[in-house]
């Protein structure tokens, strides 16, 4: 007896839809391959997480010095520096091993895909990739000089009262120190001078014998800062965790081309249309500066703005790159009317 036709087509999409147990089983193999991938990156950020801190605070370093404060951060437990640059550890590790574990993902996702839906992918990857780099470079070449010179300016424009002048007792000579642009190259125990360079008030003294005999010289510093009603000396936690909290935001407020695409490609909006509420754009442009950046005016600026730029670059992006042409390939032309579609593409 002869039994119903069978569908080819029907048979072609059984074979294509994995079970949902082998979707779980091929996530859990994506999570581990991910997580083996992070461990030895993780490994060398621990390494070089000492370098990592110093790139870091090196912007507050120089803003200290520039408004002739002692360049100096404290640290006020005794796990303090560790843990924060533990932490700088784990932050690199994500961003530099961002592109795997996107890989991983990827891979996990690409059979579900037409070949017309993963050319989009192609497109916002590397574009997010790009715009996570040049929003880190801002933050720390642009905004955090600025931010950092205005606050600390801020500060040291509080003055306190002129201490009162009293004449110098009978035989009394105040001594004299000499000011250097450094330390001098050889120096004898007992030597006292100014280090300008470090605004450090600099003593030599006897150090460790070697197995010879010879006392190596050991100089001692104490940190020399204006006169003024506030002592600036910033913890170390306290300013990595406002540049990962800047870091965070400018990282995320950059993405707005990438969102203003999607919404364009999926048809929700028409960035040409928005074009008409530039003045809306602009106001929730500084809203959102005023909510991911610390409140104060410069910082809402100085993100509000760069956002509004990328807003009209993502508009010009959507009209280089509308969702037909990304769909069919940048090196394929217009179907002609009555051309069939290619199979990737249905």
């Amino acid at each position: 007896m002869i039994g119903p036709k069978r569908n080819p087509a029907l048979d072609l999409l059984a074979d294509a839809v994995m079970p949902f147990g082998d979707h779980l089983e091929e996530l859990r193999k994506r999570l581990i391959y991910s997580l083996i991938g992070l461990l030895p990156l993780f490994v060398v950020a621990v390494g070089v997480s000492r370098r990592l801190l110093v790139f870091v605070i090196e912007p507050v370093k120089q803003a200290l010095q520039n408004a002739g404060l002692n360049a100096q951060l404290i640290q006020t437990s005794p796990t303090e520096t560790f843990m924060t640059a533990l932490k700088l550890a784990v932050v690199i590790t994500i961003l530099v091993g961002s592109p795997w574990v996107l890989f991983q993902a990827w891979m996990f996702v690409a059979p579900g895909l037409y070949e017309n839906e993963r050319r989009f992918v192609y497109v916002l990857l590397p574009l997010s990739a790009a715009l996570t780099t040049l929003a880190v470079v801002f933050l720390y070449k642009v905004l955090l000089p600025v931010v950092l010179a205005f606050f600390i300016s801020f500060g040291t424009s509080i003055e306190s009262q002129p201490e009162p002048t009293v004449p110098l007792p009978e035989g009394v000579v105040l001594p004299e120190v000499p000011m250097l642009a450094g330390d001098p190259a050889d120096v004898s125990p007992g030597r006292l001078w100014y280090n300008s360079s470090r605004m450090e008030l600099r003593l030599s003294v006897p150090g460790e014998t070697d197995k010879d005999g010879v006392a190596a010289v050991e100089v001692l510093s104490s940190p020399m800062t204006r006169s003024s009603g506030i002592l600036q000396q910033y913890r170390v936690t306290e300013y990595a965790s406002l540049f990962l909290s800047l870091a965070l935001a400018f990282a995320l407020g950059f993405q707005t081309p990438v969102v203003v695409l999607l919404l364009g490609w999926t048809g929700l909006i028409n960035p040409r249309d928005l074009l008409k509420f530039r003045r809306h754009v602009a106001l929730v442009s500084m809203v959102l500066g005023a909510v991911l950046t610390p409140a104060d005016p410069l910082s809402m600026l100085l993100l509000a703005v760069p956002l509004y730029v990328l807003f009209e670059f993502g508009v010009i992006l959507h009209s280089i790159l509308p969702a037909e042409r990304v769909s069919r390939g940048f090196g394929k032309k217009s179907p002609k009317r009555g051309d069939e579609p290619d199979a990737g593409d249905e």
